[in-house]
Parts: structure tokens; C-alpha cells; sequence
């Protein structure tokens, strides 16, 4: 009887523990658990450790508050101008309140799809072909401003709405591929005439720089050439100076030699007590002298001029042939 009653005891223990093991829960982080108590909503789990009460509480769903990224199949839309398309969206949702996302509807992705289709369709309406292939952003923001109004009350709150692809009918495919091969030639026309302008400008613009070049190098080449001239002119005129002055200091050194020789003259003959024909007769000796010299001029004073006219006639008479002969 003891070892029954100790069976049953350790049963008891055992089925405790594992009541008690299994009600921990660990909730991780960026999620959030809906608890119900009785079948109704008690309370939401945030990150942590928690206890679940066996057979009373529940896990009413599991939520994250991760952003999530879903992307829905193409929708046929038509557009102002009854062209109809294929356009595929992405969205971009966040749950924020996980009470709401549990009860406030049933399959929550279901419901922001066919919202999403819904809306592009509204507003892909309102617009024609050439305006919805060039307004992907205006689309984008009218979509989500529109599908995170709506899904407010769900809990979730719409970041983003991205237009995925959008595709036209076959036919107007093609023809937006002739029209855009056609822009393509255009501009590539326009570009090569372009070039073709900016290749003659080139070559125009160098053409007048390299005349440029030769007109200055030209004008240079004149400067140097009067400016050698100008040069040339100026040493011819500095070697006829100098010419000039070399024979002007000539002179100059002759006349002083005359006179140094004349004064040295003086000073002997008065030394000596000479008479006047004897001095006129030294002058004209040192003037013999200076005349040996390289001046090509010579002044002669007026008593040398007139000695020398004594020794002219002096030389005729002594050469005379009729005084040689004595008289009978």
C-alpha cells in the first residue's frame, strides 16, 4: 500500500513538472504573443519569459513586428484610355498593434491584396498609357496613402507600395519600340550633326590659331630683326665715336708733346743765355720731332713758320751756282 501511494505521489510530482516545463514560454524579441483566457483575449506577451496556466490560457497567435515584404501576383488593369495592362505590386507592411491583426481580420495578406488590386485599378483608371508609364512615383504614393488608411484598423501599418512591373499589350509594346528606335535614330542623327559642327569649329578655331602663331612669329621675327639693326646701327656709331675720340686724343697728345718739347727747349736755352735765332732753331727741331709722331695734324707756331722761311732762303742762296763761282 506505502509503495502505491509512493507511485502515486511521484506521478503526481512528474505530471506537475511537466504542467509547470511546458507553460514556460519564451517570447523572442520583435514578436509579440495574443494570449485568451476562456476563448477571450486576456493579455499580450512582449519579449520574455512567461507562464501559460494549463487548460485555462492560450496562444491565441504568434505575431512579429518585423517589416515584411510580399509580393502579389499581376493585376489586369485599364486604363483612361482603354488600354489594359499587367501591373505587379510590392508591398512593404509593419504590424503594429498584434491585438488587431488577430481579430480585426481574417487572412490579413488576402485582405491587403485584394485591397491593393482595388486601388490600382481606381486609380490606374483616372490616368491614360503615357501618363502611368512615367508616374510610377505618384502612383506609389496614392497607393500607400490609401492602403495604410485602410488597413489602420487591422493593426498593420503600410510603409511602402513599389509598381513592380507594368505591361502593356503586345501591340502597343511594339509600337513603343518602333517610336523609341525612331527617337533613338533622332538623337543620334542630331548627335553626329552635332559633332560634325563642333568638328568643323575645331578645326576652324585651330585653323585661325595657327594663322595667329605665324602673324606673331612673323611680327617676332620682324621685332628681332629691326631690333639687330637698331643693335648694328649703335655699334657702327660707338666704333666711329671711339674712332673719333682715339683721333681727337692723338691730336691731343701731339700738341702736348709739342709743347712738352717746346718748354724743355725754353729751359735749356735759358739756361744757357741763348739768342733768338738760336731758340727759333730748337723750336723747330722739337717740332721736327713731334712731327716723327703718328698725328695727322700738326699746328706750327708763327715763329717756327717764319724761322723756316729763313732756312728756305738761306738753302737757295747757298745752292745759288752763280755765287759758287768768285767773281774776277
Amino acid at each position: 500500500m506505502d509503495n502505491i501511494l509512493g507511485i502515486i505521489i511521484l506521478a503526481v510530482v512528474a505530471f506537475l513538472l511537466i504542467v509547470i516545463i511546458r507553460g514556460l514560454k519564451i517570447v523572442p524579441q520583435a514578436h509579440v504573443f495574443v494570449i485568451e483566457h476562456f476563448g477571450s483575449f486576456k493579455c499580450e506577451w512582449q519579449t520574455g519569459i512567461h507562464f501559460l496556466v494549463p487548460f485555462v490560457d492560450r496562444i491565441a497567435g504568434k505575431v512579429s513586428l518585423k517589416e515584411k515584404v510580399v509580393d502579389f501576383k499581376p493585376q489586369p488593369v485599364i486604363t483612361k484610355d482603354n488600354v489594359t495592362m499587367q501591373i505587379d505590386t510590392v508591398v512593404f507592411y509593419q504590424v503594429t498593434d498584434a491585438k488587431q491583426y488577430i481579430y480585426g481580420v481574417e487572412r490579413p495578406l488576402a485582405a491587403i491584396e485584394n485591397l491593393s488590386a482595388t486601388t490600382l485599378r481606381n486609380i490606374i483608371g483616372e490616368m491614360e498609357l503615357d501618363a502611368t508609364l512615367t508616374s510610377r512615383d505618384v502612383i506609389n504614393t496614392k497607393i500607400t496613402s490609401i492602403l495604410d488608411q485602410a488597413t489602420d484598423r487591422w493593426g498593420i501599418k503600410v510603409n511602402r507600395v513599389e509598381l513592380k512591373n507594368i505591361l502593356p499589350p503586345r501591340e502597343i509594346q511594339d509600337a513603343m519600340e518602333k517610336q523609341m528606335k525612331a527617337e533613338r535614330e533622332r538623337r543620334e542623327k542630331i548627335l553626329q550633326a552635332e559633332g560634325d559642327k563642333k568638328s568643323q569649329v575645331l578645326v576652324a578655331e585651330g585653323e585661325k590659331e595657327s594663322q595667329i602663331l605665324r602673324a606673331e612669329a612673323k611680327k617676332e621675327a620682324q621685332i628681332l630683326e629691326a631690333e639687330a639693326q637698331k643693335q648694328a646701327m649703335i655699334l657702327r656709331a660707338d666704333a666711329v665715336r671711339e674712332q673719333k675720340i682715339l683721333e681727337a686724343t692723338g691730336e691731343a697728345k701731339a700738341i702736348e708733346m709739342v709743347q712738352a718739347a717746346l718748354a724743355d727747349s725754353l729751359v735749356k736755352l735759358n739756361s744757357a743765355n741763348p739768342t733768338e735765332k738760336v731758340i727759333q732753331l730748337k723750336s723747330l727741331e722739337a717740332f721736327a720731332k713731334a712731327a716723327d709722331g703718328k698725328a695727322t695734324k700738326i699746328i706750327i707756331p708763327s715763329e717756327i713758320q717764319s724761322l723756316a722761311g729763313l732756312a728756305t732762303s738761306f738753302k737757295e742762296v747757298m745752292t745759288d751756282p752763280k755765287r759758287e763761282q768768285p767773281e774776277k
